[in-house]
């Protein structure tokens, strides 16, 4: 990470401009969206935010064209030829990986770069290359959900935390699957230069800021949508419209012209939970969006969603993200004296 100040067409010099040298290591059979949505979060800010330069470098271990696993081809530059220090370290993540943790070069590419690096991240399952290179040894780690077992019984030294949609141990940040690398790189946006120019990254590329570290990856909202049959699908469609009615299961099992015992089965084999879990689950997303977003106070949020009163919702938030309604929104809420250049430093931001 360095400093640079430029000098205007008058002679006079504006802010510092801070750069930091990135390097995605990728390799043949990754997800693209591992390497490109990391990407356009770092050159998005690049762009709009004046004080910030993220200079970005993909590379594989010996250079050269590199097929992802949806076939598009994509240049890449060696390792050897690597310029300039290593600020942040991203290593992707693909559908082979048992190929990647066994190829040597990459492992050592890896090791080598992270040797200088100030920070170590990967995307997806880009933590098994971390933690096969011993980059994650007494770490806690994430990754995709469907991988987290795996990851955890192949390498019994990494603390994995299955719900987390990024985890930041140390110097070391590890995120969920595929477009988690968007959260993750724009968490690390928000760790550089604050979360005024995070939220302005995130409005730029039309994506929600919304995902703390400690969210579940595998919402209710995502799991509703395995539903096959269509009388719950419906319902899963109108719930969300509807959370401030009875959802209680007797009303649920009503709504799709169910006993009450068929229904509770049904619902679990089509959601994968109980039907009580996901409404609260769901009502749980919507007050996370609401504390977000706006400024209703927390017992106008938990009436909104549902949950009726503020304890009630206080507990379901303590019981399934760890914190508190007031501590979530906190999160979310800019820290002026947290931001690079004190408390009075509020950035400039383009609008293209």
């Amino acid at each position: 990470m360095t400093e640079s100040r430029d000098i205007d067409s008058s002679g006079s010099t504006s802010a510092p401009v801070v750069e930091h040298g990135v390097v995605i290591v990728t390799f043949d059979g990754a997800q693209i969206l591992d390497v490109t949505g990391p990407l356009e979060v770092f050159s998005t800010a690049s762009r709009i935010v004046p004080t910030v330069r993220y200079v970005t470098q993909v590379v594989t271990p010996l250079g050269g064209p590199v097929r992802p696993s949806c076939g598009l081809e994509f240049a890449s530059t060696a390792v050897a030829d690597v310029g300039g220090p290593v600020d942040t370290l991203v290593v992707a993540g693909g559908s082979d990986m048992d190929t990647a943790v066994a190829d040597t070069e990459l492992l050592d590419a890896v090791r080598h770069l992270a040797t200088d690096a100030r920070r170590i991240t990967s995307v997806c399952s880009g933590a098994f290359v971390l933690a096969a290179a011993g980059l994650l040894t007494g770490r806690r780690a994430t990754t995709h959900w469907a991988e987290c077992a795996a990851l955890s019984d192949t390498y019994p030294d990494v603390t994995v935390e299955p719900d987390a949609i990024y985890v930041n141990d140390g110097n070391v940040w590890t995120s969920a699957g595929v477009t988690a690398g968007i959260d993750l790189a724009l968490a690390l946006v928000g760790d550089d230069h604050g979360h005024q120019a995070a939220a302005a990254v995130a409005r730029q590329l039309v994506v929600y800021l919304q995902r703390a570290g400690g969210q579940t990856q595998f919402s209710a909202l995502l799991a509703g949508q395995a539903a096959d049959s269509e009388p719950i699908r419906d319902l899963l469609s109108w719930i969300r419209d509807h959370l401030t009615d009875d959802l209680s299961v007797p009303a649920l099992a009503q709504q799709v012209n169910l006993s009450e015992r068929q229904f509770t089965r049904v619902f679990k084999a089509e959601v994968g939970t109980t039907a009580g879990a996901h409404v609260e689950g769901v009502r749980l997303d919507a007050a996370c969006r609401l504390l977000e977003t706006t400024n209703r106070t927390v017992a106008q949020v938990a009436k909104a969603c549902g949950f009726g009163t503020p304890e009630s919702m206080n507990r379901a938030f303590q019981r399934r993200l760890g914190t508190t309604p007031g501590a979530h929104r906190q999160h979310f809420r800019e820290r002026p004296s947290q931001q690079q250049g004190g408390a009075d430093a509020t950035p400039h931001l383009s609008a293209s």
